[in-house]
């Protein structure tokens, strides 16, 4: 379940990539805007200088600092997390305890804002911003937010389990390589490593990501039936009930149609657009 893309059509889950459908681009302005907004995603302005640390594990903690100071958020800018800034501090993180265990609370607060921005692209296409489907982007835009919010955020146990910084780690390395993917395309110059990347990592990144929202749903699965977390019961003066608990294993159960289905679709696209590449060099 996953974010849809600015700046082309997607039915991807967020891992992997839709071909863009032909039709007439965004107008300068809108062009501009996009541009911006996904160097944003990307990276965000640079701030800061880095000098080299040491090579013991103190010196890799400041090197890793340095790094972070370069996409250092201001508290003025719409960019104040990023998903780079997520990456340098997982690393951060792991360099500074030297183990995995419990790190999304390195980057817990980038992660929700980071999230809940991709909101705005629903807007991207209700305003015919981008060519894509205002419901199938809605879905996947609001199915992360539902993990990174109803899911992660309401069940404090699941924080520290390691199948959330498996679905984590799967979203930045996707959502670095797709950002980059539309901003060049934006530019018309695209790098054929960022499209080789992004129609290709898709089938690890894809599966991990899959398995870590998995996992942590059904992990928090005991502490939800045990609160009645969101659930309503009856009696009440609307008379409607609501299982919290049972809609979670539902949401579950919809990733066996869904995940083969879009998997599939998605080494179609590879090979098509791949391909297509390969005999464009060959024309030249």
């Amino acid at each position: 379940m996953a974010a849809s893309g600015s700046g082309s059509s997607r039915a991807d889950n967020g891992y992997g990539s839709q071909q863009p459908r032909r039709r007439k681009g965004p107008g300068a302005l809108a062009t501009a805007y996009l541009v911006i907004y996904n160097v944003v995603m990307t990276a965000g302005k640079w701030n800061g200088k880095y000098s080299p640390g040491v090579s013991d594990l103190a010196g890799k903690v400041e090197m890793i600092k340095g790094l972070e100071l370069l996409w250092e958020p201001r508290a003025s800018s719409v960019a104040e997390f990023r998903w780079l800034v997520i990456a340098v501090g997982l690393v951060r993180a792991y360099l500074a305890k030297g183990s995995y265990h419990s790190l999304y609370y390195s980057i817990e607060k980038p992660l929700k804002f980071f999230q809940t921005g991709a909101l705005l692209e629903i807007l991207h296409c209700a305003f015919g911003i981008v060519p894509s489907s205002v419901v199938l982007t809605a879905f996947q835009v609001m199915s992360r937010v539902f993990l990174t919010w109803a899911v992660t955020h309401s069940v404090k146990e699941v924080q520290t389990e390691d199948s959330v910084l498996l679905f984590v780690v799967a979203w930045t390395i996707t959502e670095i390589i797709r950002y980059s993917f539309y901003t060049f395309s934006l530019l018309n110059h695209l790098p054929y490593l960022i499209k080789w990347a992004r129609y290709t990592l898709f089938i690890v990144l894809y599966p991990m990501g899959v398995s870590g929202e998995l996992l942590t749903i059904y992990a928090a699965l005991p502490f939800v039936r045990q609160s009645g977390l969101y659930s309503i019961s009856l009696p009440n003066k609307y008379n409607f009930s609501f299982d919290y608990y049972t809609f979670l294993i539902l949401v579950m159960i919809s990733y066996i149609p869904i995940f083969p289905q879009l998997y599939f679709h998605m080494l179609h696209q590879r090979r098509k657009v791949l391909s297509h590449t390969e005999e464009h060099k060959k024309s030249e």
